[in-house]
């Protein structure tokens, strides 16, 4: 808790400078921030779109009359900003501290990442969907120059990496992990067409707003959690479930209860599993005090005195008190990101980082599909994400989510069917290709 401290110090000399491709909905949210922060300062933006890049600045309060440089060494000299369409020129800025990653495109979040660490800069990771492509790879790039990579502090597998942190050095008993979420079995094959109804919004409400159908899809049928829950696997070394994620309802109260084994009297198969805490039933109705925004764990104290203090303290606990919960009732996704900056930069540490590969976010065919159709990825028509442990991914040479964009089908697949390598014709990633092969090595970690 001194990272303020820290920062105060440092910006005597100078100020911890940062580079940001992506001036989306996650960057503005970083921008809105950034500007409060005595000690920090944006140096550069890369967006391909210059104007929604500017549109950003003023939506979240920026002076765009004076806040903006003609270039890097302007901005370096004035303080203020320079916005470039070139995300390659942004990494190699000599006085970039760190570059936060936030395009959302896996597959030039992995570029863009690995450029930016050959030029020794830290590397706060907002893609998830570049960081289960090829994470555990750009880690190791990361500590091969002596840099931090990391999760971005305020989206949910940094916290839940926070929260299985916490478990680890108090001593418990980790037992699963992972986070609240609307679901309910027919989301899984939502589309950008139906995906308002789940949301309860009107064609005029959603007319009025600025949103991205595909991006809420993402979320509705699941393919987000699966990318998120895969990706804390491969920061904490737990697993996935064989099958995929089974969204198992439950409120806070009983989190204790659901997500132990099995032979406990729980839900899992196994301890040591991530899953989601679906905030609604089956049938529809809502979950008591669900945790739809919130991130958990559930523990297991390791001798009966620590049960005893369990219950003496009020901890929330499962019938025999053997099992508890703790919880983060909220995130505040790039509202808080500027933590991770600090810590890469400050501290030398990750809030969250994939350091093995457990799990894998696999294509898995939304309906049948027919040979000769283009695959629409994350959040679209054809496909969903399925977290499932890397082995068995890489066993059926599985389709990852991030490459399931823009691609045609060789063969015909099955509803509910994983799509593979063999069933598409990929071309221009044999990069990614390369650093996946290279990745597994780690499986047996």
């Amino acid at each position: 808790m001194n990272l303020s401290r820290l920062l105060a110090e440092y910006a005597k000399d100078k100020p911890v400078r940062v580079g940001l491709i992506g001036a989306g909905k996650f960057g503005s949210m970083i921008l809105a921030q950034a500007q409060h922060i005595e000690g920090i300062h944006i140096l550069a933006v890369a967006d391909l779109d210059i104007e929604k890049a500017q549109a950003s600045f003023a939506r979240v309060g920026w002076d765009t009359k004076n806040c903006f440089a003609r270039s890097s060494q302007a901005a370096l000299i004035s303080g203020k900003t320079w916005l470039t369409q070139d995300a390659a020129a942004l990494c190699q800025i000599p006085e970039i501290d760190c570059v936060i990653e936030a395009t959302g495109h896996p597959v030039f979040g992995v570029r863009h990442a690995l450029n930016a660490i050959e030029h020794r800069k830290h590397v706060v990771m907002v893609n998830v969907e570049a960081d289960i492509l090829c994470g555990p790879y750009i880690a190791q790039k990361a500590a091969e120059n002596e840099v931090i990579y990391t999760m971005a502090y305020g989206d949910q597998p940094a916290a839940i990496c926070e929260l299985v942190d916490w478990v680890k050095s108090n001593g418990f008993e980790l037992v699963s992990a992972g986070k609240g979420m609307n679901f309910q079995p027919e989301y899984r094959y939502s589309t950008p067409d139906t995906v308002w109804g789940y949301f309860g919004w009107t064609d005029e409400e959603v007319a009025a707003g600025d949103f991205n159908p595909k991006m809420y899809n993402s979320f509705t049928d699941g393919t987000k959690a699966a990318i998120e829950m895969a990706a804390v696997a491969n920061a904490t070394g737990m697993d996935c479930p064989q099958d995929g994620l089974a969204f198992f309802p439950a409120g806070l109260h009983d989190l204790a209860s659901v997500f132990k084994p099995v032979s406990d009297g729980g839900r899992l198969p196994k301890s040591g599993l991530v899953e989601i805490a679906a905030s609604q039933e089956p049938d529809g109705r809502e979950v008591l005090n669900n945790i739809r925004f919130g991130m958990f764990v559930t523990f297991k104290a390791p001798n009966a005195y620590t049960r005893d203090c369990f219950q003496q303290y009020g901890l929330l606990t499962d019938k025999s008190g053997w099992y508890g919960s703790m919880w983060r009732p909220f995130h505040m996704i790039g509202l808080e990101t500027n933590t991770s900056v600090l810590s890469a930069v400050l501290r030398g540490e990750a809030t969250g980082c994939s350091r093995y590969w457990r799990g894998d976010a696999i294509a898995t065919a939304k309906r049948d599909l027919q040979a000769g159709e283009m695959l629409d990825g994350e959040g679209g028509y054809c496909v969903w994400a399925n977290a499932v442990p890397a082995k068995n991914a890489q066993a059926i040479d599985a389709l990852p989510i991030g490459l399931a964009h823009n691609v045609k089908l060789k063969h015909s697949i099955q509803k509910d069917r994983p799509v593979t390598l063999g069933d598409v014709v990929l071309e221009g990633v044999e990069d990614i290709l390369g650093y996946r092969r290279e990745m597994v090595r780690l499986l047996d970690n």
